[in-house]
C-alpha cells in the first residue's frame, strides 16, 4: 500500500455502494455479482442491470487486470487540481469483475494491453483510494 496521503474530498456513500469503500478501508477491492446470473457489475445499484434480480453479493476480487483505454488528464481540463495534473487515467478489464476506471498510480508510456493491479492510495487514517499499478503478473 502506498504511504502518501492524497488530501480530496470524500465520495458520497450510499446503502448501494457502502461495501466498496469497506473494503477500500480496509485495502480490498470488494465488488457486487449477481447471484442469479452471476455477472459483476458497476456502479452497485439495487438491481443487476443484466437480468434485473436484486439478489446480489458483495466479494472480493483480486484486483489484477488489462488496460483497455486510457486518457491523460491535462491541466486545462480541471484548473481546481492543476497541482495534481498531468496524471494518467485508465481503463482495466478486470480478470474478475466488470471494466473500472482509476488513475493509473505511474508515470511513463501507457499501452493498451499493459497488465496492472489494483493498490490502495491513503486518502487518510481511515480510508484509501483504488489506483493502479503496473505488474508482470
Amino acid at each position: 500500500m502506498s504511504d502518501r496521503i492524497i488530501t480530496k474530498p470524500r465520495p458520497r456513500i450510499s446503502p448501494d455502494n457502502a461495501p466498496l469503500f469497506e473494503g477500500l478501508r480496509a485495502g480490498v477491492l470488494r465488488l457486487p455479482f449477481c447471484l442469479d446470473c452471476g455477472k459483476p457489475h458497476l456502479p452497485p445499484g439495487p438491481v443487476c442491470p443484466y437480468c434485473l434480480s436484486d439478489r446480489l453479493e458483495w466479494r472480493d476480487a483480486s484486483g489484477l487486470g488489462t488496460i483497455s483505454s486510457f486518457v491523460v488528464v491535462h491541466k486545462e481540463w480541471f484548473p481546481a487540481f492543476s497541482a495534481d495534473v498531468p496524471y494518467n487515467v485508465i481503463q482495466v478489464e478486470l480478470d474478475e469483475g466488470p471494466r473500472i476506471t482509476a488513475r493509473l498510480d505511474e508515470d511513463g508510456p501507457i499501452a493498451v494491453g499493459e497488465r496492472v493491479r489494483a493498490d490502495f492510495a491513503r486518502v487518510d487514517d481511515d480510508l484509501t483510494m483504488l489506483v493502479f499499478k503496473r505488474t508482470n503478473r
